[in-house]
């Protein structure tokens, strides 16, 4: 059953049409990775799934009782955002605000959800710390468990790993996987990392400035023009450096490990 369904919509950024009659499904339990040259209207197209700006033609269409308000959200940072002078605790009880509504009051509820999601983050010892002073992974973690504090059903990251050092990296990557496979938690993530993304994700959504698109599995990706096309001149490994090397097979052979 598709937890979200954006059917023929299309969105406007600055008065130009970023996105035409985009249509796609995204079934409870999984893991799409949107990926795409800049200015192909992948952030503008996570701001309309969020219901931040409104499409200027066709739809955005929930089920299951999901409403947007519901989405957890974990958003690309500012240099600001990072030092923002708050407590870890303080930052990941937030993500129950946009359910209540900046008049509610947290409840008993509210404070055992932040405090499950710290521990599946492993943050529960920087309780008290100054979110400012985290390192960059610590941070992801913190807002990662904000995120979870608004929902149990679908979380949308952008850009998770951006700035974060390969060790960081990884252990992002696996944390966002143990959501989605043991807990069950549909993930939609914008990445540039589009290696990872075939990695990590069961779908891809392709946006390019061009208008092409492609959604489907991720083994339908590796195998469509796009989808080779983007992934040989995004891959660095010796092999995808040779021009002769056939686009198709390197992207069945990268998606099993043999590259």
């Amino acid at each position: 059953m598709a937890l979200l369904t954006c059917n023929k919509a299309t969105m406007s950024y600055d008065g130009r049409v970023v996105l035409k009659d985009l249509s796609f499904k995204v079934n409870a339990g999984n893991y799409l990775c949107i990926v795409g040259e800049n200015g192909s209207g992948k952030s503008t197209l996570m701001k309309g799934i969020l219901g931040l700006l409104p499409p200027a033609g066709g739809s955005f269409d929930f089920s299951d009782g999901l409403q947007q308000k519901e989405i957890g959200y974990l958003p690309q940072q500012s240099a600001i955002q990072r030092d923002f002078p708050a407590s870890v605790w303080e930052v990941v009880m937030s993500g129950v605000l946009n359910k209540k509504g900046f008049g509610g009051f947290y409840n008993r509820a509210d404070r055992e959800k932040a405090v499950s999601n710290m521990e599946k983050l492993n943050i529960t010892k920087l309780k008290k710390r100054c979110y400012g002073e985290l390192s960059g992974g610590q941070q992801q973690r913190v807002l990662l468990a904000r995120a979870l504090c608004a929902t149990g059903k679908l979380i949308l990251l952008d850009e998770p790993v951006a700035g974060l050092d390969p060790i960081a990296t990884n252990d992002m990557y696996e944390i966002i996987n143990d959501l989605n496979r043991k807990e069950g938690i549909t993930v939609i993530m914008v990445s540039h990392d589009i290696v990872s993304a075939v990695d990590h994700a069961d779908h891809i959504l392709h946006l390019s400035s061009s208008g092409e698109v492609f959604f489907g599995s991720t083994s339908d990706y590796t195998h469509s023009d796009l989808g080779s096309r983007f992934l040989f001149h995004n891959c660095s490994c010796n092999v995808c450096r040779m021009k002769e090397h056939n686009h198709h097979i390197y992207a069945q052979n990268h998606r099993e490990g043999e590259v």
